[in-house]
């Protein structure tokens, strides 16, 4: 059975140390993806670097990459094993670099966390290459459409509007107006699977995708995942929402 592959607007980091309808549904959804994943492959957008990596490590270590949080969020940990073997042909395949001074980071593990809490099943991470356009990371991603065939689930972290400029300090804020919009546009070029439009940024209107994203990085796993995704797919929305009223938490799954 082909694996599902999904897009999770993670957000706070916090969110791994909450009970709250996102990560209800985060829950939900670990318990009810079928067949089991055998390995885990996750773009985070907080893993960038000059060129594409793929991480080998064998016992990949738990990277907090953020300041200003309470203390319980710098003690957790979730340390499953890495996938080696398979993120080492993986980089074969793609003929990139290998790493193993990374680790998991909290676009990973925050999700991880409440997907799969035992943290049995063996990951790795794929790196966002800055140098890439959006066409290319969307033809990287199609590379990835036969992990599926064994047993991968194919994971993108990032955030569908992430706007941190106007953040508000309430949680619960009211999304801005461009926040829906764009979020909706996003959804309707989903169903479509409109390539054209999610590649390119100008199509959106240029102040839309510069007010939805001011950098890049993640937005870029979306399109990983739309790449590894196919037409026979269906496409879901097992949970969609807004924090701090610039964040869409909204969650993409095509199985």
């Amino acid at each position: 059975m082909t694996m599902p592959v999904l897009f999770v607007g993670h957000g706070s980091p916090e969110n791994v140390l909450k009970n709250n309808p996102y990560t209800q549904a985060l829950q939900k959804l670990g318990k009810t993806i079928t067949p089991r994943p055998k390995f885990i492959v996750v773009i985070s957008a907080h893993w960038v670097t000059s060129n594409t990596r793929v991480l080998t490590e064998e016992h990949p270590s738990v990277i907090h990459d953020f300041y200003g949080f309470p203390q319980a969020l710098y003690q957790f940990q979730y340390l499953p094993l890495g996938a080696s073997a398979q993120a080492q042909r993986l980089a074969n395949q793609l003929n990139v670099s290998i790493d193993k001074e990374w680790g998991l980071d909290h676009g990973a593990w925050s999700v991880l966390a409440h997907l799969y809490p035992d943290a049995s099943i063996p990951v790795f991470q794929l790196s966002i290459d800055n140098q890439k356009s959006f066409l290319d990371h969307l033809q990287l991603g199609k590379q990835l459409k036969f992990l599926r065939e064994e047993g991968a689930l194919i994971l993108g972290s990032g955030n569908l509007t992430h706007n941190l400029q106007h953040l508000s300090r309430n949680i619960d804020a009211e999304p801005s107006q461009w926040a829906q919009v764009f979020d909706q546009k996003a959804q309707t070029a989903l169903q479509l699977r409109d390539e054209y439009f999610l590649v390119h940024p100008d199509a959106w209107g240029s102040e839309l995708f510069r007010q939805a994203h001011p950098t890049h990085e993640h937005y870029i796993p979306l399109l990983y995942v739309l790449g590894a995704s196919t037409q026979n797919d269906q496409l879901y929305y097992p949970y969609e929402g807004f924090e701090y009223g610039t964040l869409s938490m909204r969650m993409v799954l095509f199985q």
